[in-house]
């Protein structure tokens, strides 16, 4: 099978930016922002983690030695670290720039405490969705601790591969993928005392590791039942696709009750992926459609990792500066994200794809 699964890549699009809007809506008194759908927001980063694994599993099926593993860390590496390497660095940057315009408009957290050399060495290294002793929350680029659970998500699974391609335990993989779902789930538990997935800083690479590998198991059950799913009557996606949102939208909007069995949104998005993927209902016709969101969706890494930047920026020019109320968020939240969309287009064009992962040309001579 060849796919490109452009609705899914519209969905990273999508809930990358109602991150996004997460992140603005404590800025803004309008209750376009300011609701639950929008407060609760930051769920759909396991949307993101059971993704990956869906896509990553789809790419690499086996890995049979260590230089495929090698090769294949070097990508995922290559694919992700140059953007985070320097919005890490824009940050750093950032601190002492705050004490020179302090006298000149107002500064929150003007010494924050955790910006400090180990928070900084656990994100230069990708550490910093790790406990780490004296860290008490997420800092300098705050979305960037889902790139370290991402990156030892993928170690992890590297690991798991190899062991069984070498061990030709194919036959038992989905077996062994459940258990490390359930193993992280227990790990969460032990630690916490509840199975809540909305940790970060602290134990968010268990959180990504239990949303990667449900994306394998949704990923290895698309895969084995392609023809009897795929042969299904569209009246059934027309008619699911909708149920979907709608069951996604009303357990965000409700997290307050259901956050304490986080295992239930992995359930919700590994059937909405495994749903989508056949992009056979009326919303997925309608969803490709759209140039504008198939652009989202591409510059969906990017409109994460830079966000935080470009929020930061537009409260300090228009609200402290302009002296905007905060009221104006009703619709200065549009131009907020427009710039972070043509910004996420230039990192995307000359950062993510100018230090991806390209193959050596093989020059043939005679």
């Amino acid at each position: 099978m060849k796919h490109r699964f452009e609705v899914l890549d519209i969905f990273r699009g999508i809930f990358s930016s109602m991150v996004v809007f997460f992140h603005l809506s404590p800025f803004a008194a309008t209750v376009i922002l300011d609701n639950n759908l929008v407060r609760n927001s930051d769920l759909f980063v396991d949307f993101f983690f059971v993704l990956s694994g869906f896509v990553i599993s789809y790419t690499y099926q086996s890995m049979k030695n260590t230089g495929e593993v090698s090769l294949f860390l070097k990508k995922r590496f290559l694919r992700l670290y140059p953007l985070h390497l320097i919005m890490l660095l824009i940050f750093v940057c950032i601190e002492p720039a705050k004490h020179l315009f302090v006298s000149h408009i107002k500064v929150n957290n003007l010494d924050n405490a955790n910006n400090n050399l180990t928070t900084f060495l656990s994100s230069l290294f990708l550490l910093n969705s790790v406990k780490m002793p004296g860290v008490t929350d997420v800092s300098w680029n705050i979305p960037s601790w889902s790139i370290s659970a991402e990156m030892i998500s993928y170690v992890l699974f590297a690991g798991i591969i190899l062991l069984i391609s070498k061990g030709n335990l194919y036959k038992i993989k989905n077996g062994i993928y459940f258990i490390i779902v359930l193993g992280a789930m227990a790990a969460i538990y032990a630690c916490t005392g509840t199975f809540k997935l909305t940790y970060s800083f602290d134990y968010g690479f268990l959180r990504g590791i239990v949303g990667f590998f449900t994306g394998i198991l949704c990923f290895n059950a698309f895969n084995r039942n392609y023809p009897r799913i795929h042969s299904l009557k569209a009246s059934l996606f027309h008619i699911g696709e909708p149920i979907l949102l709608i069951a996604i939208i009303v357990s965000v909007c409700c997290s307050e009750q259901l956050r304490d069995m986080g295992f239930i949104y992995e359930i919700l998005f590994f059937i909405a992926i495994l749903v989508f993927a056949f992009e056979k209902g009326f919303i997925s016709t309608l969803l490709k459609k759209s140039t504008l969101l198939k652009k989202v969706g591409q510059y969906s890494y990017s409109i994460y990792m830079v966000h935080a930047l470009f929020i930061s920026m537009f409260n300090i020019i228009f609200i402290r500066i302009l002296k905007f109320p905060p009221s104006a968020y009703s619709y200065l939240f549009i131009a907020n994200y427009l710039i972070i969309y043509l910004a996420s287009s230039w990192t995307y064009k000359h950062i993510e794809m100018r230090f991806n992962f390209k193959k050596r040309k093989t020059v043939i001579t005679s």
